[in-house]
């Protein structure tokens, strides 16, 4: 029998596109019974037609079931591997880079993409496609201000240099901006791009359920070019690459194999 829940998924499915029975059902209906016990909502079916007709209250829906936490750096020893291992690999193709930044938040990691690259391999050709669902994190990344706690990872020579400091705010000088495109995107109903010599993708798969990753890793795979990279999150290590015809190549990093 469906619940009011279930009524829930399929409203939302409905008006906006966005499938949360791909999501893992505990986690989201426990995240979203709290929100909509927060704001007096009785049940999900009053819930849903009250943020159906507030822009106010679906801002705030998908930013609950979105999950926004981000910083420049994040997992540091994993940026260095990308910086070490990974960019020259990609730096011998002789071109001018793709780059697929997805599920980017508020932008600090397609910044922190942007600043490996102007440091070592400065004059580059590149372009970095910075996607999200959530069209509110995509205008405070376009922003490009953050404060201290986003940049607690980063050394002090890099906060000089990239950015400009207004008390507690870093702004992200606009030379680093010129480089990224942000686009609103759902990784489990829009289309993929193709081409890419890197994809990002880390820290919010967790949130999918183990079929909706499967068809994303795949889509992932068709979206490299030979040869080419996915960098994963600290949660999310792929277990089995081979089945999405990848190689792990360190951890949290998968190279697209050769097919015949």
């Amino acid at each position: 029998m469906a619940t009011d829940y279930d009524y829930f998924v399929q409203q939302i499915k409905t008006n906006t596109g966005i499938d949360l029975s791909q999501y893992k059902e505990a986690q989201m209906l426990r995240r979203l019974t709290t929100l909509r016990e927060k704001r007096g909502f009785k049940d999900f079916k009053a819930y849903f037609h009250a943020i159906n007709g507030d822009a106010a209250l679906m801002e705030e829906f998908l930013d609950r079931m979105t999950i926004n936490v981000s910083e420049f750096y994040r997992n540091y020893q994993r940026w260095e591997v990308l910086e070490r291992r990974i960019l020259p690999d990609l730096l011998k193709k002789k071109k001018p880079l793709k780059i697929w930044s997805a599920a980017c938040s508020t932008g600090e990691e397609p910044y922190t993409l942007a600043i490996l690259l102007d440091r070592y391999a400065k004059g580059t050709s590149y372009t970095i496609h910075a996607t999200d669902l959530d069209q509110r994190v995509l205008e405070t990344a376009k922003v490009g201000k953050y404060n201290e706690r986003a940049l607690k990872e980063m050394p002090a020579a890099i906060k000089s240099t990239y950015f400009n400091q207004d008390g507690s705010v870093f702004q992200i000088k606009d030379e680093l901006k010129q480089h990224i495109q942000f686009k609103q995107h759902n990784l489990l109903a829009d289309a993929y791009d193709t081409n890419y010599d890197l994809i990002i993708c880390r820290n919010v798969l967790i949130y999918f359920t183990e079929e909706a990753k499967a068809d994303i890793y795949h889509k992932f795979s068709k979206s490299l070019a030979h040869n080419s990279y996915l960098f994963v999150g600290s949660t999310e290590q792929i277990f089995n690459p081979n089945v999405y015809g990848l190689g792990a190549v360190d951890t949290f990093f998968y190279q697209k194999q050769k097919t015949d």
